[in-house]
């Protein structure tokens, strides 16, 4: 190795290959796997990955399967999975015996759900565009066929509310 002029310090090579037994820092993992390192330690907090020992005045080191770990989350979340959900798939995948159906049977259902919150966003712009269409602009806020729409009428309580 050869010393920077000026000072003891030695020029040091860094092995840019990963070795099995290699741990990585929080920082590490979270760049790998594209997601803030808040994210990871939210995740550990739910459970969803395991919070690494650490020795006193040393850093959590995780073991290079959390990036893969954190990718699946993070790219399972792009897909529209809950927190839940995820959880959900990331036991099946780590269950002995469970199959291709079992992961099939939770993405009919998340289709399903994404049609159902598609269909009820489709509705609201219904909504909204008939309300919009209803309004020339011209008139006092007060008369805002919009305004009106969203002021409705107080719901009653007690004894005396309708059903």
């Amino acid at each position: 190795m050869t010393p920077y002029s000026g000072t003891d310090a030695k020029l040091v090579r860094v092995n840019t290959e990963r070795e099995p037994s290699e741990r990585l820092t929080i920082g590490i993992v979270a760049t790998q796997a594209g997601v803030g390192v808040e994210t990871i330690r939210f995740y550990e907090r739910k459970g969803l990955i395991s919070r690494p020992q650490r020795r006193v005045r040393e850093f959590r080191l995780y073991s290079p399967e959390t990036v893969e770990r954190v990718t699946f989350i993070r790219k399972a979340k792009d897909l529209g999975f809950s927190l839940h959900e995820v959880q959900d798939l990331l036991s099946i995948r780590d269950e002995d015996g469970a199959t291709c159906a079992d992961v099939l049977r939770r993405a009919e259902a998340k289709i399903a759900d994404i049609d159902a919150r598609i269909a009820a966003l489709k509705t609201m712009r219904r909504s909204l565009g008939a309300l919009m269409h209803a309004c020339d602009g011209t008139a006092p806020v007060a008369k805002c066929p919009i305004v009106i729409s969203l002021r409705g009428r107080p719901r009653m309580r007690g004894s005396h509310a309708k059903g």
